[in-house]
């Protein structure tokens, strides 16, 4: 192969990579998103100021164990490479799937279901009665008759 058809291949597969840079929407993301700029912004100066804390020529142990500045700017990095690796693990153009909660579900079934049953009990008596029937047994119907004859007075003497 002669040299300027080497240089032709060359310009040929470099152009695609180009095309598929532009193309490829995660790196759009990356450079165009400003919140993505921010975070990695606000990782970096957090975890500058976290390693310039530990080497600050106290105890590794004691900063590691007891710093509490050191903790935050660590808290704070964390937080935001979270956001950045969030935004960055669904395809951009996609609607996230954590985003959209389905409206259903078993249960919140069984919460309307709960609610509605106790508000039945509540407000009807006659629910109540058959509630009541099932849990401790049919109320027994008890009319008293005395089977003794009352009591004669004594005679007096």
């Amino acid at each position: 192969m002669s040299k300027k058809k080497k240089a032709a291949a060359a310009g040929a597969t470099a152009v695609e990579a180009v095309d598929a840079v532009k193309s490829n929407p995660y790196l759009k993301t990356i450079t165009s998103d400003g919140d993505v700029h921010d975070n990695v912004r606000v990782a970096y100066e957090s975890a500058r100021d976290a390693y310039e804390r530990l080497a600050s020529g106290k105890s590794l142990s004691k900063s590691v164990l007891e710093d509490k500045k050191l903790h935050a700017n660590l808290a704070t990095a964390a937080a935001a490479l979270k956001d950045v690796g969030t935004t960055l693990a669904d395809p951009p153009g996609k609607k996230r799937k954590a985003a959209k909660k389905k409206k259903g579900g078993l249960g919140r079934k069984l919460l309307v279901l709960v609610v509605g049953a106790g508000v039945a009990v509540a407000v009807s008596s006659d629910v109540r009665n058959k509630l009541l029937d099932l849990l401790f047994g049919a109320e027994e119907e008890f009319d008293y008759t005395s089977t003794t004859a009352p009591a004669t007075p004594a005679p007096s003497t």
